[in-house]
């Protein structure tokens, strides 16, 4: 199929690894220019590489939380690149706790990360976009069941995914579509750093595996193509929808 991405330009935060760099590099191998950001400068260099350098990539290092980080990620792709087609708004996962234990700082701190930072995004990027553009917010299966320990995560996700579906309406007549994407258990470097600081490494991530209907953990290959795909024209009837890429897992409809 073509997706269509063919010189089409992206932007995708907190994307220098992990499910984030796996979407861009599915956009690339079809086509597309992106503009990648995470807070870490050397990683973001290193990703830049790997998709291919300056021809096909632009990266910058930049936190969500500052409120100028999206206009300058659009600078960086109109400069670039000339437009801005699609983008997919990704933070990192807030602080591990349940919702009653965290603090009221903890509270505000992820609010203005996860939640604000996340909309921010968003609503800056649509503004920049054409007929036909795309925005996917990286959000988690917290959106549809809780997730044991991590209450900021169950507090905030089905917000933002409710927002999402908001935004889907005010921007669907401008031919706009935002959506959101659910992932569940990927093995990204992260997961397997974690994985090797186990007492026994294979063990826990059988353990994980069993749970998964596929009886398997995703490849972060596995995401970007179907992130790809829904941030692409070949999607363009699909606006305002959560997207579970899970494995299974996830036990609601």
């Amino acid at each position: 199929m073509d997706l269509g991405l063919a010189d089409r330009v992206y932007i995708l935060t907190g994307a220098s690894r992990g499910l984030g760099f796996a979407t861009a590099q599915a956009l690339v191998a079809d086509g597309a220019k992106v503009v990648i950001s995470s807070r870490d400068p050397e990683r973001v260099a290193d990703a830049v590489a790997d998709l291919g350098g300056s021809e096909h990539a632009a990266g910058v290092a930049a936190d969500l939380s500052d409120p100028a980080t999206p206009r300058d990620l659009v600078d960086l792709a109109t400069e670039r690149f000339g437009r801005v087609d699609g983008a997919l708004v990704s933070v990192g996962g807030p602080t591990p706790g349940t919702a009653a234990s965290l603090t009221d700082d903890q509270w505000r701190d992820a609010f203005d990360t996860v939640f604000l930072g996340s909309v921010r995004a968003a609503r800056t990027f649509a503004s920049a976009m054409p007929e036909g553009g795309a925005i996917g917010l990286v959000l988690s299966t917290s959106v549809k069941t809780p997730l044991a320990g991590l209450g900021l995560s169950n507090g905030l996700r089905p917000g933002l995914a409710m927002a999402a579906k908001d935004m889907a309406d005010e921007y669907g007549p401008r031919g706009i579509r935002v959506l959101s994407i659910l992932p569940g258990r990927f093995m990204t470097d992260r997961s397997r750093e974690l994985f090797a600081a186990a007492d026994d490494p294979a063990a826990a991530t059988a353990e994980v595996s069993a749970r998964i209907p596929l009886r398997r953990i995703g490849e972060p290959a596995e995401y970007g193509r179907v992130a790809a795909f829904l941030l692409s024209p070949a999607a363009s009837y699909v606006t305002g929808v959560a997207v579970t890429v899970d494995g299974g897992s996830t036990r609601t409809l």
